[in-house]
């Protein structure tokens, strides 16, 4: 009975004459003793279940922080009703940075509370999650908890830890999507944002409803070729977007990196924005019935596009536009989602005892710098959107500014589980701060590191070192290695490289010497192997 409470497989007659023969007690007297002890055992360990909190961690992909309206941004691009509804009844995060600021190095993060050094997932393209590796599902598993994901995964091997898992292959698409289902393919109708919400709310329904439970809800939208569902596709009603400042940025100031990258909303090609992620071509997972529609509502549009036959800056601003409906129209479909998991824990009565994340694998470019896509340690790609709600825990409507990140995850659901913090794990819990408390030795710089390189979009690798004002950046691993310092406090855009300014030689110096230190602490290798990088060898 002991073994069966605590988890054990080995039979109860082991521990039933492993007494007898070990002590002159008779028979009634074992059985007493085992009737006792299974007694308070059995209780202790249901009490423990009750009382530890349910987990709905709602994760998407790519979704920037400017394009949710609790963050306030100046564009005001869209409300996001939902999704705030989150932050104002529970906490909002304004400094949440990740580790390595792209979608599989990210997730690999968050599962394992470590950086891409250590769990060794680096980039997106020769990468591969060793599944057996420690990860806070699995620790949950331990202590009774049901375990799902729903969604994109994105790490290529099959998921491990989890009770169920319904995932998409590789990145998935918009609209009748192929996914994995416990291990065989299926095929799915509709679109994807509604199917991973629905299969989430299906899941709550269907679960053991006597344990607590961890539900990892993972959207695809709003990833790169921004599909809107067929019900948004007039959201906007042909809004015409305030566009960033930094639209046109020449990149003076800076050096190469920023100079060579090939991630720019003018430029055309695979790298820049499209025909297809125009929406000048049809995408092809689109049935006839859903084709018909989706044609009706871009041909007129395209039409008048093509009559006016722009160039220069006149076509980068109708790029911009188009980018903008269609990405925030994917954005939409999350929020409504995010609706439909709310109101499915309220009218369930879990909300009270379900702690509720919201986040993305990390931030993205809505045309500053005139780009799209993530990658860079600066601030759009860098910082993810970040709120949790628990009732009773966190004071609803606080904001927090401390540096946090997708490194310290796991580490807080192990803690409100009740679970101890592996030591290979590299975060910290966020659990002191969600209950307004500020630890004095809570981190003030963090490190980060990019390593896919050259292709796609050729950013160099870099990494470098993060406080609340100021940024050293290291481009290494090719021929054209360099510095940049930036200070966020007078330069908030970061288009202007102080490094060697004696203005800053002592803050250069002092963070120049955190940075080795960061990287010490973290053990990062001196040297990082090729394979870290991606497919091509570094070619600059």
């Amino acid at each position: 009975i002991y073994g069966r409470v605590v988890g054990f497989e080995a039979p109860d007659t082991f521990y039933y004459t492993t007494l007898r023969n070990r002590s002159c007690m008779n028979t009634h007297q074992i059985r007493f003793i085992i009737f006792i002890c299974s007694y308070f055992l059995c209780g202790n360990f249901l009490k423990a279940q009750n009382s530890q909190p349910n987990i709905v961690f709602i994760f998407s992909d790519d979704h920037a922080y400017q394009a949710i309206s609790a963050y306030h941004e100046d564009r005001k691009l869209i409300q996001t009703p939902h999704i705030d509804r989150i932050a104002e009844e529970g906490m909002r995060f304004d400094r949440c940075l990740v580790t390595n600021s792209i979608c599989g190095p990210s997730r690999a993060t968050v599962l394992t509370g470590t950086y891409s050094h250590i769990n060794g997932f680096y980039n997106n393209t020769t990468s591969r999650f060793d599944g057996s590796q420690i990860t806070f599902p699995k620790l949950l598993q331990n202590v009774g908890y049901q375990t799902a994901i729903i969604g994109k995964w994105h790490l290529e091997s099959e998921p491990t830890g989890f009770n169920f898992w319904q995932i998409l292959i590789g990145q998935g698409v918009y609209y009748n999507a192929p996914m994995i289902l416990n291990g065989k393919k299926i095929k799915t109708s509709g679109y994807i944002t509604d199917t991973i919400t629905d299969s989430s709310i299906k899941w709550l329904e269907t679960r053991d409803k006597s344990k607590p439970f961890l539900l990892m809800c993972q959207n695809k939208a709003p990833h790169r070729g921004w599909e809107p569902s067929l019900s948004n596709l007039n959201y906007d009603n042909d809004r015409i977007y305030p566009e960033p400042p930094t639209l046109f940025d020449d990149y003076s100031g800076r050096g190469l990196a920023e100079h060579n990258q090939d991630m720019m909303i003018a430029k055309p090609g695979k790298f820049g924005l499209n025909d297809l992620d125009l929406k000048l071509i049809t995408p092809t997972d689109l049935n006839p019935e859903q084709r018909k529609i989706w044609d009706s509502y871009y041909e007129p549009r395209n039409a008048a596009f093509r009559a006016e036959h722009l160039s220069g800056r006149a076509l980068v601003k109708w790029k911009y536009q188009r980018y903008m409906h269609d990405y925030l129209a994917t954005v939409l479909s999350v929020d409504q989602g995010v609706a439909k998991i709310l109101d499915y824990l309220d009218k369930n009565n879990l909300s009270k005892n379900t702690i509720v994340v919201y986040s993305s694998d990390q931030g993205f470019y809505l045309g500053e710098h005139g780009w799209l896509d993530k990658r860079w340690i600066f601030e759009e790609s860098l910082r993810a959107p970040l709120m949790i709600r628990w009732p009773g825990v966190i004071k609803p409507g606080s904001i927090n500014h401390n540096i946090v990140s997708n490194l310290d995850f796991a580490e807080t659901f192990l803690d409100a589980a009740g679970v101890k913090q592996p030591e290979r794990m590299q975060g910290r819990s966020l659990m002191p701060l969600m209950r307004g408390e500020e630890p004095k030795d809570w981190r003030t710089a963090f490190y980060y590191q990019y390593y896919e390189y050259p292709r796609p979009h050729h950013v160099m690798p870099h990494y470098g070192i993060i406080t609340d004002r100021y940024k050293l950046v290291q481009f290494y691993g090719t021929k054209n290695n360099y510095t940049e310092l930036f200070d966020l406090k007078n330069d908030p855009r970061e288009l202007l490289s102080v490094y060697n300014n004696t203005t800053y030689s002592t803050i250069q110096k002092s963070l120049s010497q955190e940075l080795i230190n960061l990287r010490k602490e973290l053990k990062v290798p001196d040297k990082t192997t090729s394979s870290a990088f991606g497919k091509e060898d570094l070619d600059d």
